[in-house]
């Protein structure tokens, strides 16, 4: 604005230093008043006997200074030697320097010359205050500077204030409001549709807290987000961010944990503090159970007193004496049963919401979204790709989608097509194909049977998981496959449990049909089968000797027991009859190999010709699945049946374990696994 006087600028202290540092620079620089040239007393001898010498003086009896008669400055060669002044000033001296060595010596060889040659001399003192002084107040100046500069950074002068130590004890949280928030909102988060329901009640509370308190309601304490990694918690909670349009801190549980001992009591009470001024507010604690786990359970007593203080003050400030009107706790875990019960009853973490691995009509939700910035040609599809993943969480979908744009871009494409989204599941999955993999005749007609044993068995029994492809290809560290199509069902029965253990020994099976040998490649199939047995006899209660029975804790507190939950008699039992179900099991399924040899040789050969064969090569080789009416027919009467009429209880119990059963089955199935291994099988 014209007329306007600009703000003055405070004056800058460094501009001093650099005056300073220029005067001292131009001292150096600038010969003033001329300069002493170094000579050697024999060179002095000379000059005395020659007349050039008006006075010499002694100083401290080490160095002599010596000053030249006026005549002599002009003549050779001292005109050339000594150092003239700047801007033509005259040279005052000294002009020559040296130093005497022995004293009497050079005592008695003065009084010589005087008498001689007239020369004048005389002797003084002089004290180096100056770099006595330099030497005093140096070490001062430099701890001083180190304790500005130490007292700055503390200070937060420099770096700013947030990990500085004089801030060390306020809270780190991430504050999103009007002026700062985020880009996602509830149509970025898809297949949460009961956990978005739930959310989007606590954002309209905030928003509209008079249609809930004129019934009466209470505005929730706290909210925690309980599910598998990737399913999206945090994703939701930075939803929540951008919709409820009220202050939102955001940060994460290990952000209170620090070396010093009180500091993340205090952070809770600065991150409480600053919800309660900006109230109406939400605070989002990522993986809570940084600080949250069960107090008391320790290895070693004691040695958690800081993160227990932290919890502490935690509780007390979501429920304690005050209230905190208006601040509602979000919080997000994958391990709620570590949890203290303290911290998850009402009035603290009124509400758990689970956030389940997505079904297949979520994923196809998912799959929408994550496509949408991808170029796509139309054999993609959609509702193929959600069928094809059972048990990925929506990171791995997201990760599936970024893994087929990289392999549509290394083959130079345009635009991504479906056989690139498959073998990102593959790559994902099973790992990168290892096409230069050495591997002899026989270990590969090895591998081909025992993958064709996987694959024959599941054909022939009821309820193994539907066979997908073979393939003999090295992928990872494994060096062959079979992939399966797990079916996403709520409950799982024996009989399909038993099923799915004869699919998994058939590879073992079929080498020792074939071969009368059996190798280390069976080494995944053996594990997952092992660990099957064992969660049917003493977690699931479905082995006849062991009974009704279940050894799961489910409240974690296995975790920190060194005895387990039964007796050494019932211990030997359990381990017999997962024994006799693994080798009755073993047993079923080289019967069934040996029924149909002759076709799963047709099979393995049809394998080593083509490296990978499908569903259909089965089915021409085996016929049509005599199951696969019956399957389909109590899918049928399966729907007809209302959901309230299973137990709630049961239905949720299984799920956990049929979400791994899923995501073990669409693993690689074999398999050898290192190059030792192999080796085995050649010896």
């Amino acid at each position: 604005m014209a007329g306007s006087k600009s703000p003055k600028k405070p004056f800058n202290f460094y501009w001093i230093y650099a005056i300073i540092g220029i005067v001292l620079i131009s001292l150096n620089l600038f010969n003033w008043q001329g300069g002493s040239s170094v000579i050697t007393p024999s060179d002095f001898e000379q000059m005395v006997a020659n007349g050039d010498v008006n006075e010499v003086v002694i100083v401290n009896h080490k160095t002599a200074r010596v000053y030249l008669n006026p005549e002599a400055l002009d003549q050779e060669p001292h005109n050339k030697k000594i150092k003239k002044p700047t801007f033509g000033m005259p040279n005052t001296g000294p002009h020559y320097i040296f130093e005497i060595g022995s004293g009497d010596v050079f005592d008695t060889d003065l009084k010589t010359w005087s008498k001689e040659y007239g020369l004048k001399y005389k002797y003084t003192t002089e004290e180096d205050w100056f770099g006595g002084l330099l030497s005093l107040i140096l070490p001062i100046l430099i701890f001083v500077g180190i304790w500005f500069f130490i007292m700055r950074r503390m200070s937060g002068g420099s770096g700013g204030g947030g990990g500085q130590i004089f801030s060390i004890g306020k809270s780190k949280a991430q504050l999103f409001d009007k002026e700062r928030s985020t880009n996602v909102t509830f149509e970025d988060v898809a297949g949460l549709e009961g956990a978005k329901e739930e959310v989007q009640e606590i954002v309209d509370f905030l928003k509209k807290p008079q249609k809930y308190t004129d019934l009466g309601a209470k505005i929730p304490r706290g909210a925690l987000l309980v599910g598998p990694p990737g399913t999206g918690k945090t994703l939701l909670a930075r939803a929540v961010a951008g919709e409820a349009k009220v202050p939102f801190f955001s940060l994460s549980g290990s952000d209170f944990v620090e070396m010093f001992v009180g500091v993340g009591a205090s952070r809770v009470r600065d991150l409480f503090k600053q919800a309660k001024d900006k109230a109406p507010s939400i605070i989002f604690i990522d993986e809570i159970d940084a600080i949250g786990r069960a107090r008391g359970k320790g290895m070693a007593q004691g040695a958690n007193d800081e993160r227990e203080n932290t919890l502490n003050q935690l509780l007390t400030e979501m429920d304690g004496f005050g209230t905190n009107t208006g601040v509602i706790v979000l919080a997000a875990t994958n391990r709620a049963d570590v949890l203290d019960r303290a911290l998850v009853r009402p009035g603290r973490f009124d509400r758990q919401i689970h956030v389940d691995l997505p079904e297949v009509h979520e994923r196809k939700e998912i799959f929408k979204v994550h496509l949408k910035p991808l170029k796509i040609d139309e054999t993609v599809d959609i509702d193929f790709l959600s069928k094809q993943t059972p048990g990925f969480s929506g990171a791995d979908i997201a990760n599936i989608c970024n893994e087929a744009a990289l392999i549509a871009a290394r083959n130079n494409k345009k635009k991504i097509g479906r056989q690139d989204f498959l073998d990102a599941v593959d790559r994902i999955i099973g790992g990168l194909e290892k096409k230069n993999k050495i591997i002899s005749d026989h270990e590969r007609k090895a591998i081909a049977f025992h993958e064709a044993g996987h694959a024959a068995v599941s054909w022939l029994v009821k309820y193994a998981s539907p066979l997908v492809k073979v393939t003999i290809i090295p992928r990872g560290r494994s060096l062959g496959a079979a992939w399966y199509l797990p079916e996403e069902r709520q409950i799982t029965t024996t009989e399909q449990l038993v099923d799915e253990m004869c699919a998994a020994l058939g590879g073992r099976a079929a080498e020792e049909v074939m071969f009368g040998k059996i190798s280390t490649g069976a080494l995944s199939d053996l594990e997952k089968v092992t660990k099957q047995a064992y969660a049917m006899v003493s977690i699931y209660g479905l082995n006849d000797k062991i009974g009704n029975r279940s050894y799961y804790d489910s409240s974690g507190q296995s975790d920190y027991s060194f005895s387990k939950p039964y007796s050494e008699k019932t211990a030997e039992m359990i381990d017999q009859e997962v024994s006799a179900l693994i080798e009755t099991s073993y047993e079923r399924t080289k019967n069934i190999l040996i029924e149909n040899k002759d076709k799963l040789i047709i099979l393995a050969e049809k394998l080593l010709e083509k490296e990978v064969i499908f569903r259909d090569d089965l089915e021409e080789i085996f016929g049509k699945s005599k199951f696969e009416d019956e399957l389909n027919e109590e899918k049928k009467v399966s729907k007809k049946t209302p959901a309230a009429e299973e137990p709630k209880e049961e239905k949720t119990e299984n799920k956990t374990e049929d979400i791994a059963e899923q995501i073990e089955a669409s693993e690689v199935e074999n398999e050898n696994t290192t190059n030792e291994e192999t080796n085995e099988n050649k010896a």
